[in-house]
């Protein structure tokens, strides 16, 4: 990696009341940041900085007050992505102390959405839309208890269109919280496309004040500007919420980043939303930030930032131990097996239509949206509008394939997907990102939760693949032959290992990798199936020979193979990629009809947010600890 250089927080008293200047220093170290974690937010950051800035130094009181004094001003960011330019933020206000910035996206760092176990954080973000409504909540509470200080709640123009936002203006105006400012970070672009192109928004302005809100209009990175419209806010009634629309540029202060140069270099595609940028680019991009920030500050100090003291790649492993390395990620991409299948479906069966909720990039079916626009509709940021949409595209004979992040669609639309079912309708649900890895976003983008969500459900089958051929063949199972709805679990991220199956999947069966006289352990998808080949393969070294079977089919089972492949064993463990209820552990005690010891292996507690060998580490899911967890287990199991 090449070298890295951080502003350190006593630079920032010598900037002064230069609030483009803070925010230019504040978008160095962000830079740097991400940079250091190998992924994380730029864009979004980098639009919401002036923003930031002119909040914290000079609008609220919390930088005076403190950030546990009742009578302070709170403000957090809704769309919670742009949060590492808050802690660059923060870092220079000197809340959040270095060693700690250069770890975000790491174990015991900064999580890669906002965690209010950080200093300076008010809240915590998830699925879009939230936090207005959580905002409300503060400011209607400030008021009740006699307390001073406004409640400002960033939001992104795309996040606009998650319908929570309209009933919180709805229910502000109505219950007149007037200490409820929002602030639109109105950038134009969501993801990687134009946020007209997505989803317009219309006269934005006009349907604000149309749902009772004071509107101010300004430019986001015009510091006079915005100082007149806080001020019109404060002066405004004090019954009324107040909203700035705030003109930005996503990926401001970098010419190759902001996003009119950037669309088109990307021919009409924004690639600087997500993801760390390569030396080269991030070479570029810290000397233009530095050069300008010199024209104002010229002997301004840089620190060099210390070696990581472990590789930082989201996508690497560790060595295992015992005397042996892991194997090294693989190109393979069930994401994109997925997304290629998807594509000869939809040219096979005119029936099907894909649904995409603003993700067509990570869930891989911009293919479907290219060379067939008539088959792919994109709804925007609205995952139970998406899928009550698909209900109804069902009840006219349509086979519609939903996609979204795991952790929003089976979630957010739970009720929308029960009523679907309800209506004996097929669905095919794309359930992406599902699982702990990668870990470094956070609580908010980890789905450890969905399958006891739509396990719970009639007529949904579960499935999660184990590499790129039993994605490509369940997904043709779930088009071609499926009598009900189904869920596909999909890694997001590279397979630690390709994974040789002997076979096409069979209802409800599993798939033995490794056979030993051992104990019997069962996993799904690439990231756990890799983990459980690593524990065998430890314990074989201590003369343990685990048996390994990959288990796709998550709440349907081949009764016939339950009772001969796992009635018959005393005890069984499960490495859940999931929370140890509501798993396939749960699914398998449930079929059984012996006396066999089911025990799961899962994320237990809140999942971890770092490096996916950091995060698997954390849980003991890693496949040494997992050896050492079944010895245990084992010794146990002897001695009673």
């Amino acid at each position: 990696m090449t070298e890295l250089r951080l502003i350190p927080p006593e630079e920032f008293e010598r900037a002064g009341d230069d609030l483009g200047l803070l925010a230019d220093m504040c978008r160095a170290n962000a830079l740097v940041a991400v940079k250091r974690a190998g992924s994380g937010h730029l864009g979004s950051s980098f639009s919401a900085l002036d923003i930031v800035v002119h909040l914290l130094w000079r609008e609220l009181n919390v930088a005076e007050l403190g950030w546990e004094h009742p009578d302070r001003d709170v403000f957090f960011s809704s769309k919670g992505h742009d949060v590492p330019g808050l802690y660059a933020a923060l870092n220079a206000l000197g809340v959040i102390p270095t060693e700690r910035l250069l770890r975000l996206r790491r174990l015991g760092g900064l999580d890669g959405h906002p965690d209010v176990g950080v200093p300076g954080i008010e809240a915590n973000s998830g699925s879009l839309g939230m936090g207005l409504s959580k905002g409300r909540g503060m400011a209607w509470a400030k008021r009740h208890l006699g307390r001073g200080g406004v409640v400002v709640v960033m939001t992104g123009d795309g996040e606009l269109q998650e319908g929570q936002n309209w009933e919180a203006f709805a229910s502000a105006a109505h219950q007149g919280v007037g200490n409820l400012w929002a602030i639109v970070d109105r950038n134009e672009l969501q993801s990687d496309r134009p946020t007209e192109e997505i989803l317009g928004l219309g006269d934005l302005e006009a349907k604000l004040r149309a749902f009772g809100c004071h509107v101010e209009v300004a430019d986001g990175h015009d510091h006079d500007a915005l100082a007149a419209a806080f001020a019109a806010m404060r002066a405004a009634r004090d019954h009324v919420p107040k909203v700035l629309v705030a003109n930005t540029i996503k990926g401001r202060g970098v010419s190759f980043m902001e996003h009119p140069i950037a669309l088109r270099e990307g021919g009409g595609t924004y690639r600087w939303h997500a993801g760390a940028p390569d030396d080269e680019s991030f070479t570029r991009a810290h000397d233009e930030l530095v050069e300008r920030i010199r024209q104002r500050l010229p002997e301004v100090k840089l620190e060099p930032v210390p070696p990581l003291d472990e590789r930082v790649s989201l996508e690497g492993e560790p060595e295992s131990g015992a005397g042996m390395r892991r194997a090294a990620v693989s190109d393979e991409y069930v994401a994109a097996a997925y997304g290629e299948e998807l594509l000869r479906l939809v040219e096979e069966h005119p029936e099907l239509v894909v649904l995409d909720a603003d993700l067509a990039s990570d869930c891989r079916v911009r293919g479907i949206e290219l060379e067939q626009p008539s088959r792919f509709i994109e709804v925007g940021i609205a995952e139970q509008d998406m899928v009550s949409m698909a209900a109804g595209l069902a009840r006219q004979g349509l086979l519609p394939v939903v996609n979204s992040f795991a952790s929003f669609l089976a979630s957010r639309a739970n009720e929308q997907i029960y009523n679907q079912a309800s209506e004996r309708t097929k669905v095919v649900y794309a359930l992406h990102y599902a699982g702990l890895i990668p870990a470094g976003p956070g609580k908010s983008h980890q789905s450890v939760r969905d399958i006891s969500l739509l396990g719970a459900l009639p007529n949904v089958t579960i499935v999660q693949p184990t590499n790129a051929e039993e994605t490509r063949a369940l997904l043709r199972w779930a088009v071609e032959d499926a009598d009900e709805s189904v869920a596909v679990r999909l890694a997001i991220g590279p397979s630690p290992r390709r994974v040789e199956l002997d076979s096409a999947p069979v209802f409800g069966r599993g798939t033995t990798l490794r056979e030993g006289d051992g104990p019997t352990l069962l996993a799904y998808g690439p990231v756990m199936v890799h983990e459980a080949l690593v524990a065998a393969e430890t314990l074989a070294l201590r003369g343990v020979q685990l048996r390994v079977v990959a288990m796709p089919w998550l709440n349907r089972f081949d009764t016939e193979w339950i009772a001969e492949e796992i009635g018959t064993l005393e005890e069984v463990f499960v490495l859940e990629d999931h929370a140890p209820v509501g798993g396939l552990a749960d699914g398998l005690r449930r079929a059984l009809d012996t006396h066999t010891r089911v025990t799961a292996f899962g994320v237990e507690g809140w999942p971890a947010c770092g490096t996916p060998p950091e995060a698997l580490r954390a849980h003991e899911l890693d496949g040494v600890s997992l050896a050492v967890r079944i010895e245990r287990a084992l010794a146990v199991a002897v001695e009673t």
